[in-house]
């Protein structure tokens, strides 16, 4: 990815979203993980934000939220429900889309038995990405997202699904740029700013900076100047790195492919 662009996102997909395709999805579904599914109304589950985006619409809110086509993404996911055909309009709004079978190809072969090599390999590429898209709120997702905020603030993107999916029922009612702000007015506290989440609320996993660094910042700056143990020095210094990348993400930089112009990001 590295050698294709300077800056690439990954989006870790959902390999299973259940829409309400009818029987034929629900016999297909069953078959691949459930013995019996449950009777629900999946209109009414999207409304209440327990499905993930597909990826169409996940593609639509990135380019709400200022992304151009020209954007490199990395799929992070197992075999996506509908194959290629489920891909096809989000690589219709961002041609540059590239998968661990894309890259590797041949490379991959001694890892294709074993589901966890596989879920390693997505997952250090979607570390190292500039911005991280997660469609679920699995284990991988919130440990990547605390991850990426502690060991050096980057960003990473949350899905508003419970508003998000109300807005896109809502997508051919409205034209694009309408859409566009509604889009970015319901992501206000799920763009992967720094202090999105009060200290002592949210999982631990994926918020770990407000429940380790709860020292005043003159007590852990003192504790590494004085000579204090390793782990003293270790956080003054991780600190001091957080601040900056702190201060330095509450300044005005281009996303990925977007105009330099444009307010891509709300504030």
């Amino acid at each position: 990815m590295r050698q294709m662009a300077n800056r690439f996102m990954a989006v870790h997909l959902s390999t299973l979203v259940r829409i309400g395709g009818g029987d034929k999805e629900r016999y297909e579904l069953r078959e691949i993980r459930w013995e019996t599914l449950p009777d629900i109304d999946a209109v009414g589950e999207r409304r209440r934000g327990k499905c993930p985006l597909t990826p169409h619409e996940v593609g639509l809110m990135l380019r709400a939220l200022g992304f151009e086509n020209d954007a490199y993404i990395y799929v992070a996911s197992g075999e996506i429900y509908g194959g290629e055909e489920t891909l096809e309009p989000l690589k219709d709004l961002f041609p540059n889309l590239y998968t661990k079978e894309i890259l590797a190809n041949e490379d991959l072969k001694p890892f294709l038995p074993f589901s966890s090599c596989l879920a390693t390999i997505d997952y250090i590429v979607c570390d190292e990405s500039d911005v991280f898209v997660t469609n679920n709120n699995g284990n991988m997702a919130k440990i990547l997202a605390g991850r990426r905020r502690y060991m050096g603030h980057k960003r990473t993107i949350r899905p508003n699904s419970k508003r998000l999916s109300s807005l896109l029922m809502q997508r051919d009612q409205m034209d694009w740029n309408t859409f566009a702000e509604k889009v970015k007015a319901v992501q206000r506290g799920f763009m992967g700013e720094p202090d999105e989440m009060r200290a002592g609320r949210g999982e631990f996993h994926e918020y770990p900076y407000s429940c380790i660094c709860e020292k005043p910042a003159s007590d852990i700056i003192a504790a590494g100047n004085n000579g204090g143990g390793d782990g003293d020095h270790h956080q003054s210094q991780q600190f001091k790195e957080n601040e900056g990348l702190r201060k330095r993400s509450n300044e005005e930089e281009p996303v990925l492919g977007a105009k330099e112009d444009e307010d891509v990001f709300p504030d």
